[in-house]
């Protein structure tokens, strides 16, 4: 495939197509990969272009392992794929692939109007992350203040402010926002730096490569305020872990701003040195959780206002009460709506948004068993498994049981008889009432839909 004609690129991305489709519910395939390109492949790089920003995203975190093993069937050389918006002149594109792509790769004024394509190279700031269009609800609302306090009083009030979550939460806007609003506010006589934790990591390996390591110190150090992402990524790599630590200390002697993020608590980052957890920790440490469902239904709206869009309420509310996950799944499913929409040209049923929820929101894996589920839950809440299925009223038990009934049957679909049989042959009626009681409840307290989504994870990952 290395060195391929346009020509030959097209015959081969359809044949992997043709095997995709058979793969992924047919609404979603027509909404995401239909109109995708294969542009290049190079030095084990598949360019992959897409209509336009939403689509690539959408793409890259949805599907790019479906995506990459079908390519790795016809070429194993192939390690990895760069996502492209088809007009977008990217940093990422091979020069070469510009020139023999001719017209496709062409960038107008209005299409670089998208604020994908104005990222701040000096601060790495995307400028459509910012505190206007950041939605506040009960599930962020402590974050949200916190990382105003830091605008309103750089090094001093929250140093560090360290921000955790799940995926999709919106950690990632909040942090740029913060960057933005200090950018702007100070007409740019305050330096910003917006880092992933695995751009970090990078960096660090080629300075030691190159024996340079004052490149590092220089890039991280010579900023007033340090924006991390996704820290927990950093733990267990020692090198790095020494050189963000010195970093830290560096720039927190002088009252340099630090803001960090992580999916999980300082104290549950695993492997991660004490010295750097009890920094930490020296902050301020808040969290976001999933939006209830008042919050989830505010960003709906918001989504469709910034697209100048309307959806019946009936349908948001049909959204808001299924997509419950993250924030850019409701984005997601949002803009799936919408496509269904304008091509049936038809009025949307909340039954057939139901519908398309269903066929476009990740399902759990085959290998999944009750006993994973059983397992898991038990870990998570640190009980035996006899007390979890036992007939201990006690409430550190029951409260367990009831989610374990609760993701038996979301997740397996397993009849209620069935599950009573599984936890310790209870009643069906009893399974019901754990179920329904779960489910009422996930609306309106987030901390429960916090703990059911870190169980998922960890009932997937052990099923891998």
């Amino acid at each position: 495939m290395e060195n391929l004609e346009q020509q030959e690129l097209t015959k081969i991305w359809q044949s992997i197509l043709n095997e995709i489709e058979l793969q992924l519910p047919k609404a979603s395939f027509v909404t995401w990969l239909k109109n995708s390109e294969l542009v290049d492949k190079k030095d084990g790089v598949a360019y992959i272009a897409l209509p336009n920003s939403f689509t690539k995203a959408w793409v890259e975190n949805k599907y790019n392992k479906i995506i990459l093993g079908n390519i790795r069937l016809l070429d194993d050389s192939t390690k990895n794929i760069k996502y492209l918006v088809k007009s977008a002149k990217s940093s990422d594109f091979p020069k070469d692939a510009d020139k023999n792509n001719g017209s496709k790769t062409e960038t107008s004024e209005k299409q670089l109007a998208f604020p994908e394509f104005k990222i701040d190279p000096e601060t790495n700031l995307n400028p459509k992350y910012t505190f206007a269009t950041y939605v506040v609800g009960g599930s962020n609302e402590l974050a949200y203040a916190a990382a105003q306090g830091v605008v309103g009083d750089i090094g001093k009030k929250y140093n560090p402010l360290f921000i955790y979550g799940g995926v999709g939460l919106g950690k990632t806007h909040l942090m740029q926002s913060v960057g933005n609003e200090i950018k702007n506010a100070y007409k740019n006589q305050v330096r910003v730096k917006y880092v992933s934790s695995e751009k970090f990591t990078s960096d660090v390996i080629a300075a030691i490569r190159a024996k340079r390591a004052e490149d590092v110190k220089k890039k991280y150090r010579d900023v007033d305020v340090l924006i991390i992402d996704d820290i927990q990524f950093i733990a267990g790599k020692e090198k790095t872990e020494e050189e963000f630590f010195n970093t830290f200390n560096a720039l927190y002697e002088v009252n340099k701003q630090i803001v960090i993020s992580s999916d999980r608590p300082p104290k549950a980052i695993p492997v991660l040195e004490e010295r750097l957890r009890s920094r930490f920790e020296g902050g301020m440490v808040v969290d976001i959780s999933p939006p209830d469902y008042e919050t989830r239904t505010a960003i709906i709206k918001t989504k469709l206002q910034q697209k100048n869009k309307e959806l019946p309420d009936s349908v948001i509310d049909v959204i808001a009460a299924k997509v419950r996950k993250n924030i850019r799944e409701i984005e997601g499913i949002v803009n799936v709506v919408l496509f269904y929409k304008e091509q049936k040209r038809a009025d949307l049923t909340p039954q057939a948004v139901e519908e398309i929820i269903r066929k476009n929101t990740q399902h759990t894996p085959e290998n999944i068993t009750p006993n994973h589920i059983v397992r898991a839950t038990a870990n998570f809440f640190q009980i035996p498994i006899d007390d979890l299925m036992g007939k201990c009223r006690r409430k550190e038990f029951v409260r367990p049981r009831q989610v374990a009934i609760y993701l038996l049957r979301d997740m397996l679909d397993l009849s209620y008889p069935h599950i009573g049989d599984i936890v310790g042959k209870k009643d069906h009626t009893t399974a019901i009432h754990a179920y329904e009681k779960i489910n009422k409840e996930l609306n309106k307290n987030s901390d429960l839909n916090q703990k059911i989504i870190l169980i998922k994870d960890i009932i997937n990952k052990s099923s891998e």
